[in-house]
């Protein structure tokens, strides 16, 4: 059974930093793509970066220059790196698990998600 579990969210005034982790279980992850994706109150869910099998990086233009994903595949976990943080980051930041379909990512597998505030 597919495990995601994320961690390292929490309060931060704007401009500062925060990295999240998610630690996946269950299975083999090197040869899936994996992702960030993030909901705020009253808003729908979001994709903001994902990391392909082999490397490749996507990330949604408002994060662009400001977040990075990694991915340590021996220790099966993905990372993201938030800079320079704004209030509109605020938001519950889930990892996920997924595929390209077409050259769309598509999510399987989700984590319970971790909070994200930023404070102006």
């Amino acid at each position: 059974q597919v495990q995601l579990v994320e961690s390292g969210g929490g309060l931060v005034q704007a401009g500062g930093s925060l990295r999240l982790s998610c630690a996946a279980s269950g299975s083999t992850f090197s040869s899936r793509a994996m992702g960030w994706s993030r909901q705020a109150p009253g808003k729908q869910r979001e994709l903001v970066a994902t990391i392909s099998s082999y490397g490749r990086l996507n990330y949604v233009e408002s994060v662009k220059g400001r977040f990075t994903i990694s991915r340590d595949n021996a220790q099966n976990t993905v990372y993201l790196q938030m800079n320079s943080l704004e209030p509109e980051d605020t938001a519950v930041y889930y990892c996920n698990v997924g595929y390209y379909q077409y050259y769309k990512y598509v999510p399987d597998y989700w984590g319970q998600g971790t909070q994200v505030t930023v404070s102006s």
